[in-house]
């Protein structure tokens, strides 16, 4: 089978969801499987400019890309919204559609919406007959995700089915796969052996503050609110704020830049302040790590937030004071944190990268 796994790099979850499902492609073996960033095959001034716009509305006006975001979910909106997207993403993106006319695979796997619709609509005009499967990476759906020419949707959970069905996707299309994790997040690692390795000290809570890919967040004064715990501040392509932190680490503050090993460093760790992105939210739910969520992206993650409240995994968005609270209180009463643990096994999907494989 001929097959093509798709993403967009404008933000890393939708990326790192391809290539764990690439990689358990590969690892089955019996396929012919490419792995492809979908703005590679668009203009040049496009490939540029997009995930640069993305990131500067995210981090400088996230208001605007709320307020965008919402405004493009209305149901009112959607007649307008499909045709402008049509023509955006047939201009802009018609080497994809040339690519994927020539290649004729015989499934198309997408983690982003942009190749969705791209695949869809090539799908509706019979210019393809590729099985298309719609890797949906947030809890909650944003209309921008359905396309009519989908085959299959995946679900990261229950609520993301129903919130699907709700926008009109049939429900024999849907599948409650999870949102694919690499492999490496299911192992379960010596922790005292990990924790000698790392530099890490026994006896200590150990809190990992992960600030997203674009190292968003107020953690200079986390670190100082948080200070008498074993603290792992990942800031991740922020150069900037990697070298402003650096220099004020303590004894127990280790600050980290882009790293390749977030499953060693959740496996260390008793709880993760981090920002609710789809795919470090799955990632923490394999390893069953308790997490506060601060400085949200108005929209898909504020949504997210919204998703895992419902079942009581989340206490929303904190303040400062509020996560320290919450830290205090899970430091104090350890059952607390176990009893969170079990209540997160509910949504903990290791095995969504089979699930998806086997849809195929």
């Amino acid at each position: 089978m001929k097959i093509l796994v798709i993403h967009a790099t404008a933000g890393a979850g939708h990326k790192k969801a391809a290539e764990a499902i690439y990689l358990g492609l590969k690892a089955k073996g019996g396929h012919d499987v490419r792995l492809l960033d979908a703005l590679d095959y668009t203009n040049p001034f496009f490939k540029k400019n997009y995930p640069w716009f993305y990131s500067f509305l995210v981090t400088r006006l996230p208001w605007a890309w709320g307020f965008s975001f919402g405004l493009l979910d209305l149901p009112w909106m959607q007649p307008l919204v499909r045709s402008v997207r049509r023509l955006y993403n047939g201009f802009n993106a018609r080497p994809l559609q040339e690519f994927l006319i020539q290649e004729q695979f015989d499934a198309v796997i997408t983690t982003h919406f942009l190749s969705a619709e791209v695949g869809a609509y090539l799908k509706r005009k019979g210019r393809i007959k590729s099985k298309i499967i719609c890797v949906v990476t947030d809890f909650d759906v944003h209309r921008i995700w359905v396309n009519k020419g989908i085959d299959v949707y995946t679900a990261a959970c229950e609520y993301t089915k129903n919130k699907l069905i709700a926008l009109g996707v049939p429900s024999e299309k849907i599948f409650t796969t999870g949102i694919p994790t690499d492999s490496k997040f299911g192992l379960h690692p010596d922790i005292v052996a990990l924790k000698k390795k790392l530099g890490l000290h026994e006896g200590i809570l150990t809190i990992l503050i992960a600030t997203g890919s674009f190292g968003i967040g107020p953690v200079e004064e986390l670190m100082e609110l948080l200070a008498q715990y074993q603290l792992l501040i990942v800031c991740g392509h922020n150069r900037d704020t990697y070298k402003r932190l650096k220099p004020l680490a303590k004894k127990n503050a280790h600050v980290l830049g882009l790293v390749d090993n977030m499953d060693e460093l959740m496996s260390v760790s008793n709880v993760m302040v981090t920002k609710p992105g789809g795919l470090s939210i799955s990632e923490a739910l394999v390893k069953r790590l308790p997490m506060v969520f601060f400085s949200a992206i108005p929209g898909q993650e504020t949504n997210n937030i919204k998703v895992l409240s419902s079942y009581e995994i989340s206490q929303g968005q904190c303040s400062l004071p509020q996560i320290v609270q919450t830290i205090h209180e899970w430091d104090s009463h350890p059952e607390a944190l176990d009893a969170l643990r079990h209540r997160m096994s509910e949504l903990s999907k290791p095995n969504a990268v089979a699930d998806i494989i086997a849809l195929l």
